[in-house]
């Protein structure tokens, strides 16, 4: 072993030793059905709480598309008889923050408090109104439908919008995940159909609660029986339809942008695949290292055919996205394409070098510790592996898990996820 592979694996070693320490993630179920989780942290005097129902955009019935976003937006402007006026005006004399919002998957609801007493206690009564008791007024409602329509009337004349909604169609085109808002379906939208897709789908038995903060046990116990108690119980919620793989197509759409959007991509990876960590290590070899990635170092630095270009996983409830992006002159459309499918072909054949792969452990070792480091990340991270029962050592085991990847590892795992077959392609604005 030469001096430079010894500091490598070193480094890997002791990143792994300094990492391996994750915070501890307590779990129980709540009387109300919720399931929920809990990380005691008492570095700073604050309280993350964020609750995630199954109320994502698949589960939208057909016909109904653009309600999952609507009801979110709806939530917290109005609940217990406070318009949204009052709701906001006391949120800020706490001193507290509500946010949220809605993918495929979830819709959530977050609050971010001071622990003390007099402020969490208070703060937390708001978060438990706007759960159990929403009220989507008429007016408010009215209003929120017309920003939704102006909003989405505006994003399609994008080309980046129109790149994004035709790739997603493409790969999912009989999947709920591949069906998209439009001005039409949210303007045929009532009132009724917030409240049946409120009442559907923000229910006990479809939540998940998360607690991180400067709380004990006991204390965070009693938190979630308040917020999730008044829910209604509802059905014990199925997963999402499994997606069927497309076959590989190309889709040109015409549009008078300067810059061409390219998208390459099919549906790979779902949450929880034991391939999860050969496939993370490997993209970033691919495309998901910024300058030391094949692709940046192919397409850009190499022949100049795009300013940037990347690609990721995007795991979710089924079959996420493998995604392969970048933006190009119109003239060089058909030039970083063909580059972007070779780079991709010689991956997918080669797998990455030990150098690559050495520097692709390195990065993802080093840099964990930095999803970390603060209460907001603690949630998000928390909140994810509740949502999709991860292992609760998840977090604990991921340093482990990224330095055990092997070379034939990865090969194998993008053989098995990224099909050449199954591969769409959108170019929108190309020549």
């Amino acid at each position: 072993m030469n001096p430079c592979q010894l500091l490598v694996c070193t480094f890997l070693a002791l990143a792994a030793q300094l990492t391996q320490a994750g915070p501890k993630i307590e779990f129980w179920q709540a009387t109300s059905g919720a399931r929920v989780f809990f990380v005691e942290n008492h570095t700073l005097p604050i309280l993350d709480v964020q609750v995630d129902f199954a109320a994502g955009t698949a589960r939208e019935a057909q016909g109904k598309a653009g309600v999952a976003q609507l009801t979110r937006a709806l939530l917290d402007l109005g609940a217990a008889g406070m318009d949204e006026t009052q709701i906001a005006s006391r949120m800020a004399d706490l001193g507290a923050q509500l946010s949220g919002g809605v993918d495929l998957d979830r819709a959530s609801v977050s609050l971010r408090t001071l622990s003390m007493a007099d402020k969490r206690g208070p703060a937390l009564a708001m978060l438990r109104a706007i759960l159990t008791s929403p009220q989507f007024p008429t007016q408010v409602f009215d209003r929120e439908q017309a920003r939704s329509v102006a909003a989405l009337k505006e994003a399609l004349t994008r080309p980046d919008t129109i790149a994004s909604r035709a790739f997603w169609s493409a790969m999912y085109p009989a999947h709920a995940y591949g069906r998209h808002a439009t001005p039409e379906s949210v303007n045929a939208l009532g009132r009724a159909d917030v409240l049946a897709f409120h009442a559907a789908n923000y229910t006990a038995q479809g939540a998940t609660v998360t607690i991180v903060g400067d709380l004990s046990r006991s204390q965070a116990g009693l938190l979630a029986e308040e917020l999730t108690g008044g829910l209604m119980p509802g059905a014990v919620v199925g997963p999402v339809a499994v997606p069927e793989l497309p076959l590989a197509g190309e889709q040109r759409i015409a549009h008078p942008a300067a810059q061409a959007h390219l998208l390459l991509g099919l549906p790979a990876l779902k949450r929880g695949d034991p391939d999860f960590f050969p496939l993370v290590v490997g993209n970033y070899s691919l495309g998901g290292g910024g300058f030391v990635s094949r692709l940046m170092k192919e397409v850009r630095d190499k022949r100049g055919l795009a300013y940037s270009v990347s690609s990721f996983f995007q795991p979710l409830g089924q079959l996420g996205p493998f995604q392969i992006g970048m933006q190009t002159k119109k003239a060089q459309a058909n030039d970083a394409l063909k580059v972007t499918r070779e780079v991709l072909a010689a991956f997918l054949a080669q797998g990455p070098s030990e150098v690559e792969l050495q520097a692709a452990k390195q990065n993802l070792i080093g840099s964990f510790p930095l999803r970390l480091d603060s209460n907001r990340k603690l949630l998000d991270n928390v909140a994810m592996i509740g949502f999709y029962g991860l292992p609760l050592d998840y977090l604990d085991r991921y340093p482990e898990n990224i330095e055990k990847v092997t070379a034939a590892d990865i090969q194998a795992a993008f053989a098995r996820h990224v099909r050449p077959e199954h591969l769409v392609t959108v170019v929108v604005a190309g020549e």
